[in-house]
């Protein structure tokens, strides 16, 4: 039996994309693949299985310095893009809960106060993000309102002039990390210009009521939240200053669609490493079964998803470093990415058999999870509809 072939700085990375990254680039790399080993994925198995998010875990992905990592100021370099990219696919690697926590604050909320506060709001509010001094969630989803939601955004936000602050009403649904967070990105249409807009609601605030959503087949150790909203007062401080219509809303979605797209690229790896692992060690007839055609054949396919996505991702991210966003672009890449992680995942829980239904192989996990990814931050349909638009000049929307 000879020695696999691997990646030099990414194992599943055969192609070398992530030789593009610097040495301290690669050494946050390394220190974060290292981090998770050792202190997150031990607690991953069981929180998933009694779907359950312990603070053992909430701290431990807290403590990772992610946002502002040491060796990258250590050596004077900036925060590059390519590395934010490779970081998600650390965290989907290890599972696609784990990387949906992390970028509940670093992803979503931070996204919404950098890009949609006016300079002064970002620059308070942004070190006490990368602190967690602030912790929060975006909250645009509603119960009656997902794909539709540019249009049928239905919580309402009014402006009471006597005490000079705005009045909430209204729901949402599927709020990742709401329980445990100190406020919530909310997204209100203004009921006086009918135009979409953004405040940070405390979780603790009057009139703020929230429930877990239970009985999950996916991403079980994420604890989403239906949140209620009954005459909730806020002053105009915290509303965010640079959203004020839909445009802008989805100005923040486009930057975020990127994000779960290099997550879909992370599991995949997870999946296809798990189930490589597997197979070099479980025996049939005598012999690995990873010395059998059909089992080879699979873990060829599954290899050639991740590489094209990988691909696909690296030159996105390249793209939107020169300041080149497209919605189309963004949307092909989430759309691709996923559908690609549901068709890798399952042959993953194909080649483990079965034991990849349960979670000692790792696989079960990815296979469940991966239908959240498939879903949030723009279904499959939508995002094709996305890119349909663009390339037919046509929209197909009802």
């Amino acid at each position: 039996m000879r020695e696999p072939v691997t990646g030099t700085v990414i194992p599943s990375d055969l192609y070398g994309f992530a030789e593009r990254l610097t040495e301290a680039e690669r050494s946050v790399l390394s220190t974060l693949r290292e981090d998770l080993r050792t202190k997150v994925y031990p607690r991953v198995n069981d929180a998933w299985d009694r779907a359950e998010l312990p603070d053992e875990l909430v701290q431990a992905v807290r403590g990772l310095d992610l946002m502002d990592p040491r060796q990258l100021r250590e050596a004077g370099e900036p925060i590059r893009d390519i590395l934010t990219g490779f970081r998600n696919f650390e965290l989907a690697r290890c599972d696609i809960n784990v990387g949906t926590l992390y970028n509940a604050q670093a992803g979503l909320f931070r996204t919404a106060c950098t890009l949609g506060g006016s300079p002064e709001q970002a620059a308070e509010l942004d070190p006490k993000i990368v602190t967690y001094e602030l912790t929060g969630v975006f909250g645009l989803t509603e119960p009656d309102h997902g794909s539709d939601v540019a249009g049928g955004l239905a919580t309402s936000a009014t402006y009471d002039d006597a005490t000079q602050e705005w009045v909430i009403n209204g729901a949402k649904r599927w709020i990742g990390g709401a329980t445990i967070s100190d406020v919530v990105a909310t997204f209100a249409r203004d009921t006086a210009d009918g135009q979409v807009k953004c405040f940070l609601v405390p979780r603790e605030a009057e009139g703020v009521t929230m429930t877990i959503i239970p009985n999950k087949a996916s991403l079980r150790i994420m604890q989403n939240a239906h949140i209620d909203y009954r005459d909730v007062r806020v002053p105009e401080s915290a509303r965010l200053q640079g959203i004020n219509s839909f445009a802008d809303v989805a100005r923040c979605l486009r930057s975020m669609r990127s994000d779960v797209a290099w997550m879909a690229v992370g599991a995949q790896a997870g999946a296809y490493e798990a189930a490589l692992k597997y197979v070099r060690e479980r025996e049939q007839f005598g012999r690995p079964i990873a010395g059998f055609q059909l089992i080879q054949e699979k873990l060829a396919v599954m290899l050639g998803n991740l590489t094209a996505s990988l691909g696909m991702m690296v030159q996105l991210t390249e793209q939107q470093a020169q300041g080149i966003f497209k919605d189309e672009n963004s949307a092909l890449a989430k759309m691709y990415t996923s559908l690609r992680l549901r068709e890798t995942v399952g042959l993953a829980r194909e080649v483990c058999g079965g034991n990849g239904i349960t979670l000692e192989t790792d696989v079960a996990r990815f296979h469940a999870d991966a239908e959240a990814i498939y879903s949030y931050e723009g279904t499959h349909e939508i995002n094709a509809l996305i890119v349909g638009r663009a390339i037919t000049g046509i929209g197909a929307f009802v």
